[in-house]
């Protein structure tokens, strides 16, 4: 199968991940996401969490925060 084939065939989400500002590379932080949200039930602080996760998946502070912060906002998505 080649890179068109499977970008044709996925079309109609690709459109609505592009309208709701999905970047390919959050991929990679799902797991990251995961990990946070199980903390964040099982009580740690977010500082604390930010840390430990930041050491784990090789990102800055900085990168953990705006990742949490992108993965936890609603989106809503419009016909395209």
């Amino acid at each position: 199968m080649t890179v068109y084939e499977i970008l044709n065939f996925n079309r109609e989400l690709l459109n609505r991940l592009v309208v709701i500002g999905f970047r390919p590379k959050d991929c990679r932080y799902i797991d990251l996401y995961s990990e946070y949200e199980r903390m964040r039930n099982d009580g740690d602080k977010i500082t604390y969490i930010v840390s430990v996760l930041s050491d784990k998946y090789k990102v800055s502070e900085r990168k953990a925060y705006d990742i949490i912060k992108q993965f936890k906002k609603d989106c809503t998505i419009r016909a395209v």
